[in-house]
């Protein structure tokens, strides 16, 4: 954990409650709709400071790597981080229960009013928006990446970049072949 004064330790007395928690991504969950990882980086690093920009980063790298959805997984990652198993169960809770009602509801409400042309300019209008906000996260994610001292991290992302992207190759395929050998380098630079 970081020995930054402004981010908390999973060791603290002022750790987040498993309320807070639950609260906390049932928050993101909510304001994020439709894309919730711009939010979830925003309440996490900036407003409540339960985690570094760095630990963000790290984390979401883990969540991404492992099958499953990326927010679920980091919701799972940081309530484990807290509380263990209760705590990465509120964060899951938290962070699927109320868009689940919010999808429920709204689908039936679509089902009714899915011929009108509002309706589908409304619809593009909000993936514009989700878009948006899913490259202002990646522009703040990749600031780190541009210190000194992290350009063989900046290195292999721009390499995973143009392996899945420009290339064509398959995620998983990049990330077995990437992986191994970031981290090899990493240990390198650590011994």
């Amino acid at each position: 954990m970081s020995s930054r004064s402004d981010v908390l330790d999973s060791r603290s007395s002022d750790r987040p409650s498993l309320m807070q928690i639950a609260l906390g991504f049932g928050g993101i969950a909510i304001v994020g709709f439709g894309g919730v990882l711009p939010w979830a980086r925003r309440m996490l690093v900036e407003q409540r400071r339960w985690m570094t920009p760095s630990q963000f980063s790290e984390d979401l790298a883990l969540s991404q790597f492992l099958p499953g959805p990326n927010i679920v997984n980091l919701s799972i990652v940081v309530g484990q981080r807290f509380h263990g198993l209760p705590g990465a169960a509120a964060a899951a809770i938290g962070l699927l229960g109320p868009p689940m009602l919010i999808v429920i509801l709204l689908a039936s409400i679509y089902g009714y009013w899915n011929e009108i042309a509002a309706v589908h300019d409304a619809m593009r209008g909000v993936a514009s928006a989700a878009a948006g906000l899913i490259l202002a996260t990646a522009a703040k994610m990749a600031v780190p990446l541009f210190r000194a001292d992290a350009r063989l991290q900046l290195a292999f992302a721009i390499i995973t970049f143009l392996g899945v992207a420009v290339l064509g190759a398959s995620l998983p395929v990049v990330l077995l072949a990437i992986a191994p050998v970031s981290v090899a380098f990493a240990w390198w630079r650590v011994r």
